[in-house]
């Protein structure tokens, strides 16, 4: 075989796994762009030391050990991201202002299609979806480095504490041990149990629709009920949040009122429902993007509004187009 050939094979058999490795990155760090970054030079790194690959384990396994040991150096910094939520109490609207903080700060959201492997079995893959939420995410920041890989190897990604031991050169009872003070941590952190998105549910397709309908009318009426009392909206890379009907409503109607007249495209982030938001082109040409707008349900209502706005960012990441024309 020609070295050519050699070499093609190889790039092929690691290719294979970058979809999932960029997931477990993406939990890992809380960036997709980080993620992103940790899984090239996971290929990088097979790529030079495949010589020494001995096949003890499978070729996967080994790049599961690359990239975690890629993760935890980057994440050594002791960098944790987050949501408003996590770093600020709720703000009162008449007290609300935007004080924007650096981007490393933030929880990023991701589409489904660059972390999530495609997967046949509907149970399999409402499981995926339901390891990317937003709230789930969130709560995985609380956890120390090594022991976020455990869970997620574990808990999300069904590893044996064997094998997970093996990868992190370690004992079965210490990987069970830190497995236990994970979980710990995570019932304090208590994630919210909101629904991922589910094309065939009628129920949310009907709440969605009506959503639309209402922010596109801007009808502060229909909106608040389609909202739970406690209903949460924030806006990063801003840190303010509010919660309740009356503040949420009260900030449309002041602040926010500059998104009248918007349009909204869904797509799927994070596992949930997501809305482009676009907003009334200042040259009055169609419509220009305004935010990523990902949404919480729980019990048929929505639960949070998770407005992120740096849209050059976000709106090229979801390959979302720059402008909708007039009549969108």
């Amino acid at each position: 075989m020609s070295e050519t050939a050699t070499t093609q094979d190889l790039d092929s058999r690691l290719e294979q796994h970058r979809r999932e490795l960029t997931g477990y990155c993406y939990r890992m760090l809380g960036s997709l762009f980080e993620a992103e970054d940790a899984v090239q030079d996971t290929m990088v790194r097979a790529w030079r030391a495949m010589d020494k690959f001995e096949g003890r384990s499978s070729l996967r396994s080994w790049l599961y050990r690359i990239a975690t040991n890629v993760c935890l150096d980057m994440l050594s910094a002791g960098n944790r991201r987050a949501r408003p939520m996590d770093l600020t109490g709720p703000t009162p609207v008449a007290q609300a202002q935007l004080t924007a903080r650096p981007e490393l700060t933030w929880l990023e959201p991701a589409p489904d299609g660059r972390v999530l492997p495609s997967v046949a079995d509907p149970a399999e893959a409402a499981v995926e979806r339901e390891s990317i939420r937003l709230a789930f995410m969130a709560a995985l920041q609380h956890l120390p480095p090594k022991q976020r890989a455990v869970l997620i190897l574990r808990e999300v990604l069904a590893w044996k504490a064997s094998e997970v031991a093996e990868l992190l050169e370690t004992s079965v009872a210490s990987v069970n041990s830190a497995l236990q003070r994970a979980r710990a941590t995570l019932a304090e952190a208590a994630p919210a149990e909101t629904d991922t998105a589910d094309e065939l549910d009628e129920e949310q397709r009907e709440l969605l629709d009506r959503y639309v309908a209402a922010f596109e009318g801007y009808d502060m009426k229909a909106l608040t009920a389609l909202l739970h009392e406690d209903a949460t909206l924030s806006m990063p890379p801003y840190d303010l949040w509010l919660r309740g009907h009356e503040n949420i409503v009260g900030w449309m109607e002041g602040v926010g009122s500059v998104c009248r007249g918007s349009r909204l495209v869904p797509v799927v982030a994070n596992g949930t429902p997501a809305f482009a938001h676009y907003h009334p082109a200042e040259d009055g040409d169609g419509f220009t993007p305004w935010a990523l707008m990902i949404m919480e349900i729980e019990d048929g209502k929505i639960l949070g509004i998770n407005s992120f706005l740096d849209t050059p960012r976000w709106f090229r990441l979801f390959e979302l187009p720059m402008r909708l024309p007039a009549g969108s």
